[in-house]
C-alpha cells in the first residue's frame, strides 16, 4: 500500500474511523507520517495497516 501513497494524499484509518481524516506527511519504507484531524500526527507502519484514500470529489 505505501507505494500508492505520497506526501498530501488524504487517508482515513477504518480501524480508528474516530481519527477522522488525515494527510500523509511523508512515505519512508514501510513508515507512513499521517497528520489526522483529531489525533494528529501518527506513524503508521504500512504491512500492519491498511489506510484507505479519500480521493476529492
Amino acid at each position: 500500500m505505501t507505494q500508492f501513497l505520497e506526501p498530501g494524499n488524504l487517508v482515513r484509518n477504518p480501524a480508528q474511523p474516530d481519527w477522522g481524516l488525515g494527510q500523509v506527511q511523508s512515505v519512508i519504507g514501510d513508515r507512513i507520517t499521517v497528520n489526522f484531524e483529531h489525533t494528529g500526527k501518527v506513524v503508521i507502519i504500512g504491512s500492519q495497516v491498511l489506510l484507505e484514500r479519500e480521493y476529492s470529489k
